[in-house]
This record gives structure tokens, C-alpha cells and sequence, in this order.
């Protein structure tokens, strides 16, 4: 199939989705988000231009410290570094200047409450013409808390497998495996957070049903996140407690500058809008020397060493 035919829709739903989101989040917060067009430079490679995309960002409210959910479509010439980092999640490239399309969303949410979890979530689809042409969606929704609530994590993945059982009941433990593995800090021998979904070279369906599958995983972000924000956004907190969360954010760093394939791939594309590759860092973290968690914290610790199977059906 010709699958670039595909792009205008999913054009449509990720502008869609970044405003019913943030629509949202500004509804929770009580002010809007500041509104960032931006155009990447005309390619010169290709003789076009560059594309662009659109940032909205919500800094140092009272209940999001930062809240980011941006979008793009975007055209260029891969730069070598990123085509090995491309070649070494097996994709077959040849040549020093790739044409390449890619467009998607994502999000990162960083609240201010140690009881309200970040969460975040990346849907794309990528492109690459030519005599042996690759196109595929991927993506993942994951959450990330500072402490423990197992009925929020249950609430979380339900919605999660409801999206995925809605087109292959395979999918769900497939991709929460996947989203474990991947989400993994192997230096520090423990998972990001609690995991999710995450998938990546979805190209063995049909166009058609992988549009409307990432449109299902769209979907399901509002009704799996939000809930958990207004149960929790009003929760007491003592001082002990946040520079605990900021600890964790550490962590979240540590995993998106080392070892994040986004990241790594953003960083080697020449062009690129650096504000929007680190979107997703928090405004505030804290690395501390032989740090010894609470009774408290160390429940959090143990489900992130090793995973949990929160969906029992």
C-alpha cells in the first residue's frame, strides 16, 4: 500500500488529539498553554521545505510544574549519525543522505503533586521513499509516579488494553512487555516507571488498521491519565516527599539523555528544533549520594525492579 496516502489523516488526528489534551489540562489547571509555531529550514538536499510543527507548553502552574504536547511533520535528509542510529534498530539504509518523512505527537506531563504521576506518550508515523521504501507507525503511553497507588496503575493499563483488545487481543501483553523492556535504566537496574504500552515498526497490518489502531492508543491517553490527576492534584504533601519526586525525576533524566532512541535520533538530525527533542525534561531534579528510601518509597522501587501484571483478565 501506498502509505504516504495515509499521512493526511494522521495529519488530522494528531492535531486533534493535541488539542482535546491540552484542552484538558488547561481546563485541570485554570490558564492556557503558550502556543509555539515553528518551521524547520528549507532542505536544501531535497530542494523543499522542512516542515514544522506545533509546541504547546504550560510552565510553573499550581498543579503542573511543566506540561508540554507537541506536534510535527517534518521532511529532510538524514545526517549519518542518524542513519546509524537508525541502522542499529536493524532498519536496512543505504547511501549518506536519506530522504526521510516523519510526523507525530508527543507528550510530557511533569505535575507539581508527588502523588500525581507524570505521564507520557508518543505516537509517529515514519517514512522513507525510495527503490526499497519503509514506512511504520510506533509509539507507547507510559506513566512514571513517585510513589505507589495500585489502583491508579490498574485504572492506567485497563484503558490501555481496552484501546489494544479493540484490535488484537495479542497487542496489550505484547506491547507492555515491549514498553518494560524499553523503559528499563540499566544502569540503575530499575524500570522508568510502571510501564504501559510501547511498540515500534508497525508495518505488518494493513495502513489502514494501524491508523486506526494509533488512533485507538490517542484515544485512550485522556480517559487513562486524567482521572488520576483529579483524584490526586489536592493531595497533602510534606517537604520529605518532594524532594523524593525530584529524585525520581532524576531518574527520568538519566533515561531520555542516555539511553532514549528519540532522543538520540533528534539530537543526530541536522536542522533539528532542539527546544522540542528536550520538551520533555522536568524544570526541576535532584541527584543525591547513596539516597535511602522510606518504607514508602521503597514499595515504588520494588514493582520498578521487577514488573508487575496489572491487568489480570
Amino acid at each position: 500500500a501506498v502509505v504516504s496516502t495515509q499521512s493526511g489523516h494522521y495529519g488530522r488526528d494528531i492535531m486533534s488529539l493535541q488539542k482535546s489534551f491540552c484542552d484538558e489540562l488547561s481546563a485541570i489547571e485554570g490558564r492556557q498553554f503558550t502556543v509555539d509555531r515553528w518551521n524547520r529550514p528549507f532542505d536544501s538536499k531535497l530542494g523543499s521545505p522542512g516542515g514544522g510543527g506545533i509546541t504547546c507548553i504550560l510552565q510553573d502552574g499550581d498543579v503542573f510544574e511543566k506540561a508540554g504536547v507537541n506536534i510535527s511533520v517534518v521532511h529532510g535528509t538524514m545526517s549519518k549519525a542518524a542513519i546509524e542510529q537508525m541502522k542499529s534498530t536493524g532498519k536496512e539504509l543505504f547511501g549518506d543522505s536519506v530522504p526521510f518523512t516523519a510526523m507525530g505527537i508527543s507528550s510530557v506531563i511533569h505535575p507539581i503533586n508527588p502523588f500525581v504521576p507524570t505521564v507520557h506518550f508518543n505516537y509517529r508515523y515514519f517514512e522513507i521513499p525510495g527503490e526499497k521504501k519503509y514506512w511504520w507507525f510506533g509509539g507507547g503511553t507510559d506513566l512514571t509516579p513517585s510513589y505507589l497507588n495500585r489502583e491508579d496503575a490498574i485504572h492506567f493499563h485497563t484503558t490501555l488494553k481496552n484501546a489494544c483488545d479493540e484490535h488484537d487481543k495479542e497487542y496489550y501483553p505484547k506491547f507492555k512487555k515491549w514498553c518494560d523492556e524499553y523503559f528499563y535504566i540499566k544502569h540503575r537496574g530499575e524500570g522508568r516507571g510502571l510501564g504501559g504500552i510501547f511498540f515500534d515498526d508497525l508495518n505488518y497490518v494493513p495502513a489502514e488498521e494501524a491508523l486506526s489502531f494509533i488512533k485507538s492508543c490517542g484515544n485512550a491517553v485522556v480517559p487513562a491519565y486524567i482521572p488520576i490527576v483529579k483524584k490526586h492534584k489536592d493531595d497533602k504533601y510534606t517537604d520529605d516527599e518532594v524532594q523524593w519526586r525530584l529524585l525520581r525525576r532524576g531518574r527520568y533524566v538519566e533515561f531520555n539523555l542516555v539511553l532514549d532512541r528519540g532522543t538520540k535520533f533528534g539530537l543526530h538530525t541536522e536542522n533539528v528544533r532542539i527546544e522540542s527533542v528536550l520538551m520533555s525534561l522536568p524544570l526541576t531534579a535532584r541527584w543525591e549520594y547513596m539516597h535511602e528510601p522510606g518504607v514508602r518509597e521503597s514499595e515504588l522501587l520494588e514493582v520498578l525492579r521487577k514488573p508487575v501484571q496489572w491487568c489480570t483478565e
